[in-house]
């Protein structure tokens, strides 16, 4: 019975609470826009265990003063996040990931996954290297707008086709693709479905949706197309405005993952 519950949750979507962190603390953006940003917390350790007690089975964390600098700026908040989860659950974090020496670092500290982002498009054999050396470990964020892949905390729109790269980064031998449509991010508008469908068909990795949830119409529409190849969803504004109780969300997913 025991291995039967852990194949259920394997196999059921994942929300993902996101705990953004901005001058060390718990922040969101609005379509990655540093200058408008609401907070939310001030103690991101204390965030993360109340997404935890709420039945989070997965943390994203993403230093976004890391992500424009290019280089690690809150590691003091994302440690104290680590010390207070523990092994209890994965805990997933991007944002200014730009060498070997970094990633072995988060690792070192008990992160379980690294999103690289930027780095990745910019220098596709600093993903490879990453993905061969921490196999297991890597995750590829890929931030585009109609297609096409951004990069620089959202400021640059490269020519780059996101289906395209993610099927060269999949040869790289990364673990999955976070996909996010910047043009929804924080505007909770709705996942666009289609677009992480499209995604994650041409994939034989696993894809988590990021980007405008909004409400259970999107989980429900999520899990409608899990099959696809869909593992998860990042959630972030909606359930620090509550308009989407993150409990409820995820009680719904494992039931229709039951259906």
């Amino acid at each position: 019975m025991r291995s039967l519950f852990f194949i259920f949750l394997i196999l059921t979507m994942l929300l993902i609470p996101a705990i953004d962190l901005k001058d060390g603390r718990c922040v969101r953006l609005k379509q990655g826009d540093m200058n408008d940003s609401t907070t939310f917390g001030e103690d991101p350790a204390a965030m993360a265990r109340a997404w935890i007690n709420a039945g989070a089975r997965r943390l994203h964390l993403v230093d976004l003063n890391g992500a424009f600098a290019g280089k690690p700026v809150n590691e003091a908040a994302i440690k104290a996040i680590v010390a207070e989860v523990g092994d209890e659950i994965p805990v997933q974090l991007g944002g200014g990931i730009r060498d070997l020496d970094t990633i072995a670092r988060y690792l070192d500290d008990g992160i379980s996954y690294v999103i690289i982002g930027t780095a990745a498009v910019k220098n596709p054999g600093f993903l490879h290297d990453a993905a061969t050396a921490f196999a297991g470990h890597i995750i590829v964020g890929l931030d585009a707008r109609d297609g096409k892949v951004a990069t620089d905390g959202w400021s640059k729109l490269t020519r780059h086709d996101v289906v395209d790269l993610a099927l060269k980064f999949q040869d790289y031998g990364v673990e999955g693709v976070i996909y996010t449509d910047i043009g929804r991010d924080g505007m909770l508008t709705g996942i666009n479905i289609d677009a992480t469908v499209a995604l994650a068909r041409a994939l034989s990795i696993p894809v988590i949706a990021s980007g405008g949830l909004s409400n259970l119409a999107d989980i429900d529409a999520l899990c409608a197309v899990e099959h696809e190849g869909i593992q998860g969803v990042i959630c972030g504004r909606a359930i620090y405005t509550g308009d989407l109780d993150f409990a409820l969300g995820q009680q719904r997913a494992d039931l229709l993952g039951l259906a």
